[in-house]
């Protein structure tokens, strides 16, 4: 299997709270909804139905996971959604209990677990290790070198500050162009593969 990154991300590297207002405000980050305007349904949301069809797990850290578990079981009817419903599902988190994790399939993973248990899917056959948000875990895999794609959705906006999923570690790893589709909105949606 591949690990997946997914984000919608800002010009100046923000992927805090793209999908509402209460969705993550550490830090007094206050722009949370900032990416839905900049979504197009036919350039973004082909593409992550696509790779999503290729995705074998799903796995979140805590809030992300909690915030998809409010979500999305109580939607159906298209590709994305039929998948995210029913792939298995791996949640890291070191606070949640085994009856805290309601959107079934799911696995919890304790956060010192993290890269031993991504190491093992990356190791079975199949296809991706989708994820998505959950910019600590993001970061940690990608410092352990553990991530093989990135979809990072560029959208035209500097946000001036918030949660990024690059680390400050001086370390450079390198990635290639696979594709770029631009979205009706300006967004740019880039597919980067680990070279």
């Amino acid at each position: 299997m591949k690990t997946l990154i997914t984000e919608f991300i800002s010009l100046d590297g923000v992927v805090q709270a793209p999908g509402g207002p209460d969705e993550d405000t550490d830090g007094g980050f206050r722009h949370g909804g900032w990416s839905m305007k900049y979504f197009d349904p036919v350039a973004m949301g082909g593409m992550y139905a696509e790779l999503a069809a290729k995705s074998d797990a799903l796995l979140q850290g805590r809030r992300t996971y909690q915030a998809s578990a409010a979500a999305w079981p109580s939607r159906s009817g298209d590709p994305f959604t039929d998948w995210i419903n029913r792939v298995q599902k791996y949640v890291v988190s070191d606070t949640m209990k085994e009856q805290d994790a309601i959107w079934n399939p799911t696995t919890i993973v304790r956060g010192n677990d993290l890269l031993r248990t991504v190491s093992e899917l990356r190791a079975r056959p199949g296809g991706y290790v989708y994820v998505y948000g959950s910019a600590t875990m993001v970061r940690s895999l990608l410092a352990a070198d553990l991530v093989d794609e990135l979809l990072l959705t560029i959208e035209p906006v500097i946000l001036g500050g918030g949660k990024t999923i690059f680390a400050q570690t001086g370390k450079a790893i390198p990635f290639t162009l696979e594709s770029t589709v631009r979205a009706s909105t300006g967004a740019q949606v880039c597919r980067y593969v680990r070279a």
